[in-house]
């Protein structure tokens, strides 16, 4: 078994599918004064039984970004005063940027069903 996971990881260069990858999502906020929003966010991330992180460090948000890119997490949810007033999350995929903000409800729908049918995202 661990052989196995050992050449997956090194096939994979460490970027493992959404499906099999240790932190699905990481939520990201860009002040002190979003930390609210951003735990309810990763809260529930978790009720729905996904792996989501939080990062609470007081780190600009692009530190935050390049962080998680150089942790290969699959998705990256940054939320601000805009993302909170509107219900909404900014959703960066790791590679790809940038995606666009989704209701709350949507990106757990989207993660949800990556998840289920094991897609490569």
């Amino acid at each position: 078994y661990e052989r196995f996971i050992g050449i997956l990881l090194e096939h994979l260069a460490g970027e493992l599918p959404v499906w099999l990858a240790p932190t699905q999502a990481v939520v990201l906020p860009i002040a002190d004064r979003h930390m609210g929003f951003a735990r309810e966010v990763a809260d529930r991330l978790r009720e729905a039984r996904l792996r989501a992180e939080l990062d609470q460090r007081t780190e600009s948000v692009g530190r935050k970004i390049r962080d998680a890119e150089l942790r290969k997490i699959p998705y990256m949810l940054v939320v601000g005063d805009r993302e909170h007033q509107s219900g909404v999350v900014a959703v960066r995929e790791h590679r790809r940027g940038d995606t666009g903000s989704v209701p709350i409800d949507g990106f757990i729908e989207r993660l949800r069903t990556e998840t289920e049918t094991r897609s490569s995202g």
